[in-house]
Formats: C-alpha cells, structure tokens, sequence
C-alpha cells in the first residue's frame, strides 16, 4: 500500500457548521499529552483536513529556515486538491511520524487569537462547487508553493500569508473571501514574478561588471 488516507469514513461532517478556532481547540483538548502522530492529527481533523493543514502549512512557511519543507508539502497537498481527493492520502512513513504535542499546542494557541478575530466578519456565503473550487485552489496553492523556492530574501511571506488566507476561507465556506483571495494570490504571484525578473537583471547587470 503506498499511502494512507486520512478522515474518511470515521469523521463525517457535522451538520453544523463548526469554527475553525473551535476545531483548532478541540484537537488540541483531545490531543494525547506527550506525542502524536500526524496520522492521528488528520485523522482528528476528518473532513476539513484540507483546508487545516493548508493554513497550518501557510504559516510555516512564512518562518524563516522551513520554508521550503513547508513548500514541499503544499506542493503534495495542492496535487491532491487538484485530483479532488476526498481525504488527504500520505506515506505511512509520515503517518506514524510523531510531533510534540506541546509544539502543536503553542502554535495552535498563537494562531487562535488571529483567526478569531478574522471570523468576526468571515462566514458561509456565496456557495460554490465543491469538487470545481477544490481544483481551483489546489491549482492556485500550487504556485504559491512554487514561488517560496525562489532564492529572494522575505519572499516567502507574502505566498504564506495567501495561503492563509486561501485556506480560511476555504474552511469556512465563504464564496466571497475565497474569491478575494484567489484574486489576491493570483496578485501576489505577479509581485513575486516581478522580484524574480528583477533579481535576475541585476544578477546579469553585476556579472557583466
């Protein structure tokens, strides 16, 4: 078997709609004390384990060092968006990987009171395909991930804080912040293109010195 897939059949999604912040608190409240495994982490975030590791992810990827190993795994992520897989499918070499359960809660306590705030004016509207939107954001995610390798200083915070973004409003279901962000993303990459061609010419223009 050359993967596992996580949360199908075992978590079915709720009829209601749950917050992110309150699904971010509940895995952690569940969380063993000492060590999980990131079979149990998407197992645990069922459903919406898309879209939870994709904003966890995005936030990595805006930290200095492991950036690209936070590119590496939107990239897998992404291809599996855009194959509108029901439930994120990894190596079981990665699932029975563990992580410190008291990292993931001071990440996850430094991340609640952002997102919090942000779903004061964020909630579901302006439904869209699910399988359509799916593919459009792993297509989109894709380049974001794509542009965290170019060797250009800070250039990897403004593809992170996109895929934040994405990533939200993906989860929360709204139409509207997910069409902003897609807009924004596709904006972003424009910049990072424009970084890159410059950095580029003035490579060029240094070497013929």
């Amino acid at each position: 078997m050359s993967g596992l897939a996580m949360g199908t059949h075992r978590n079915p999604a709720p009829s209601a709609h749950v917050l992110t912040s309150q699904l971010f608190q509940t895995v952690l409240k569940n969380a063993p004390p000492d060590r999980v495994t990131a079979e149990w982490l998407l197992r645990s975030l069922g459903p919406r384990s898309f879209g939870m590791i994709m904003l966890l992810l995005g936030l990595v990827a805006m930290v200095p060092g492991v950036s690209v190993i936070a590119g590496c795994l939107l990239a897998g992520l992404s291809f599996q968006m855009m194959m509108a897989r029901e439930a994120m499918i990894v190596p079981p070499w990665i699932a029975a990987r563990s992580l410190s359960t008291r990292r993931i809660g001071h990440l996850i306590d430094r991340t609640i009171p952002a997102i919090r705030a942000l779903e004061a004016f964020i909630r579901p509207r302006w439904h869209t395909p699910f399988i359509a939107t799916k593919r459009i954001v792993g297509v989109v995610v894709l380049m974001l991930a794509g542009s965290v390798f170019l060797p250009i200083p800070l250039s990897n915070i403004l593809p992170g804080a996109m895929t934040m973004l994405v990533a939200l409003a993906y989860l929360e279901e709204d139409g509207l912040l997910l069409c902003v962000g897609l807009c924004a993303s596709l904006g972003s990459l424009a910049i990072t293109a424009l970084e890159a061609w410059a950095a580029m010419k003035g490579a060029n223009f240094l070497i013929r010195l």
